[in-house]
């Protein structure tokens, strides 16, 4: 490679590095293995040191990956704007490497700068996302990502939902106060460490998303990352997220070494790992890693490598840092977990959307601290590009890096009794002849009022927790469409005690609990109601979305394709989608039919129509203001006017509050886009 193919090489590698670092902090969906980013980026460091005057200082060699979007707003999705604050210090990341060689080149040279007596503390590596924990004479005062490591997200209120991070500090036993101490900790200290989420809070999670037929996470540290910055601090309790604590750092901390200041913070009531040990020598290292290596596969919870620090927090000190990892620490990282075991069977399943999607039987397999017996195959072109076989013997893989799927074939182990799979031409439920979406590689079943799958699917699915939040499971969803009680949503509403006796196992309390709850659903505000329509591709957030848009059932359904794309997290197929769903007169008379049962099908608002000042106008608002950004959209909507989460030309007006996004303000000044504040908003609206 000569000079100028080795800086087209460095442009390359990091434009590729600095996006995979986007989608994996910031979207929370990765689309490289940890494996694949940490080679490129080794290529990218290697071409660095041999070119150094193609080094700049924003090489993503030198700089830690960021979980910020942009300054003062997070990341995509949440619906949420954090507060930011600066680390009081620098919060870097790991040097890593998957060869035991370089663990002992790092031992070698601390041996080098140091000299002999000291010791190393290996711990698991815990495959969340990091957290930096600031307590207060006892007290949890602040909670702040890992941001670009200079500054962080504030997610405190968030992170007091999390079971085992103690708000208050608990005094030992053993403790004895003093004129000098009147506490056992320091009156200010940072505790950092790693936010996950067990592998059956994991499943659980995936499982419900997977029902929804939402896209499942692709791993448990996404699933962690994404949780944290949920816009609703009471839902990140029900993510069954848990913390480990693994560094503090504080001024003048009473402490000789790292060990005996994590026993201190395990004595205050602070979730320490207990799997961690003091290694003397390389030997021990490699023991250490060799036995997690192998017991991780039975752990609970997700494990990625194993951290390998200087345990004397003098010599740490000594040491010093990178611009972007410590000296005194490495990461060796574990490939990822992967199994052996026989396709048995392929199943094609039919969701509540009509998409069929093949799922594989295995021989059970136990991998990472799970038995899997079924993995997902995704689409009869990931079946033909496998070359998979029924009856073939397949890896399976699932780790920390991804969910359980099928990632190969041992062609060796084949037999000549082998069966090529089949994908269905028709539906495996009621028989219609599929369609193929080629956009997105999957089969569909069109029969969406007479697949009896899709339709039960539907109706659990209108039902469920985040939707109406009926009292019912699919038993109850099977018995009355076996009955012929409910075909549509609206049938629900329709159900006498009469009607629900007739159901085996029903007695009176059961029918009237159920009944009184259909009545509460009523008062489920219109965002939920949208979501609960089950319109292909429209989740929560972007039920919640377009309903603050356009503020009723009425105006979203007279909407044009063109219309629908100025909602936020709206794009082209969401908004064919939509336009689909409302085109389809069956749809539409089941939304009459609950209009006329009670269901709100408007955004709640203080005042419903205030004035006519705003209409015709699309405006986009970004920052914080006075009220909630939810509040400020309502008011937008009260005065006549439509919410969109992009600038484009026809956007009237970009409304600024505190904090605004700098590429939303860089984009409107380049358009020519007025831009006001919220005291300017406020005189418009009242003028």
């Amino acid at each position: 490679m000569d000079k100028a193919q080795a800086y087209i090489r460095i442009q390359e590698l990091k434009e590729i590095i600095i996006e995979a670092n986007r989608k994996y902090y910031v979207e929370n969906s990765p689309v490289l293995s940890d494996f694949e980013f940490d080679m490129l980026l080794k290529e990218l460091e290697s071409l660095e040191n041999e070119y150094p005057e193609y080094q700049t200082a924003d090489s993503p060699t030198r700089k830690v990956g960021s979980d910020l979007k942009t300054a003062g707003k997070s990341p995509k999705g949440s619906g949420k704007e954090f507060e930011q604050h600066p680390h009081k210090y620098p919060m870097l990341s790991l040097g890593n490497t998957y060869d035991l060689t370089e663990v002992e080149a790092f031992a070698t040279r601390a041996s080098k700068d140091i000299g002999t007596g000291f010791t190393y503390s290996c711990e698991l590596k815990f495959d969340g996302t990091a957290i930096c924990l600031t307590y207060r004479d006892g007290k949890l005062f602040r909670a702040l990502t890992r941001g670009d490591g200079r500054i962080g997200d504030d997610v405190t209120e968030n992170v007091r939902q999390i079971g085992n991070i103690p708000q208050q500090l608990t005094v030992p036993s053993d403790f004895v106060p003093t004129l000098l101490q009147s506490s056992p900790w320091p009156d200010e200290f940072e505790i950092r460490g790693e936010i996950y989420m067990p592998w059956e809070s994991f499943e659980r999670l995936n499982e419900e998303r997977l029902k929804d037929e939402e896209q499942p996470f692709a791993n448990p540290r996404n699933a962690a990352s994404g949780s944290l910055k949920l816009i609703d601090s009471r839902m990140v309790a029900g993510r069954g997220l848990e913390c480990t604590l693994y560094h503090m750092l504080g001024d003048d901390l009473p402490f000789a070494t790292h060990d005996e200041a994590l026993n201190a913070a395990a004595s205050w009531g602070l979730p320490v790992s207990d799997k961690r040990h003091i290694c003397r020598s390389v030997k021990d290292i490699d023991n250490f890693i060799n036995y997690w290596d192998t017991e991780r596969k039975t752990l609970p919870f997700a494990t990625d490598g194993i951290v390998i620090k200087i345990n004397e927090l003098h010599l740490q000190e000594e040491l010093g840092y990178t611009s972007k990892f410590p000296k005194w620490a490495v990461a060796y990282k574990f490939k990822a977990e992967q199994a052996l075991t026989r396709l048995l069977s392929i199943d094609y399943q039919v969701g509540r959307t009509g998409a069929v999607t093949p799922v594989a039987n295995l021989d059970p397999v136990q991998l990472s601290g799970t038995v899997v017996k079924r993995a997902s195959l995704h689409n009869a072109d990931q079946m033909k590009q496998l070359d998979i076989h029924i009856g073939d013997y397949v890896y399976v893989e699932k780790g920390g890096e991804i969910i359980p799927k099928i990632t190969g074939v041992e062609f060796s182990r084949r037999d000549n009794d082998v069966q090529v799979p089949e994908f269905p031409e028709f539906c495996p439920d009621c028989g219609a002849r599929l369609i193929r979406d080629e956009q997105e590689a999957k089969s569909f079943c069109p029969n969406q009022s007479g697949c009896p799958t899709q339709i039960k699917g539907k109706l659990v699915h209108f039902l469920s927790r985040k939707a109406m939040n009926v009292i019912a499971g699919d038993a109850t969803i099977e018995q009355l469409y076996n009955k012929a009680l409910v075909w549509n949503a609206a049938d629900f509403y329709e159900l006498r005690t009469e009607h629900l006796l007739t159901l085996e196992g029903w007695k009176e309390k059961s029918a009237e609990r159920f009944l009184k709850s259909l009545e509460e659903s009523k008062k489920v505000p219109f965002e939920r109601v949208l979501f609960a329509l089950g319109i292909r591709h429209v989740g929560e957030s972007t039920a919640k979305s377009v309903a603050t848009c356009f503020g009723n059932i009425d105006a979203i359904a007279a909407a044009s394709v063109e219309e629908l794309l100025k909602a936020e997290d709206v794009g082209q197929i969401i908004a064919e989608s939509i336009r689909d769903f409302f085109e389809d007169e069956t749809n539409r008379e089941t939304v009459e039919r609950l209009k006329a049962a009670g269901l709100k099908f408007a955004v709640d608002s203080k005042a419903t129509k205030l004035s006519d000042s705003l209409a015709g106008k699309t405006i986009v608002i970004s920052g914080n203001f006075s009220i909630s950004r939810d509040e400020m959209k309502s008011l937008i909507i009260a005065h006549g006017g439509k919410n969109s989460g992009s600038i484009s030309g026809r956007t009237a007006f970009l409304l600024a509050g505190d904090k605004p996004g700098p590429e939303k303000i860089k984009k409107a000044e380049s358009l020519g886009i007025e831009i006001i504040d919220e005291d300017k908003f406020m005189t418009l609206i009242n003028g």
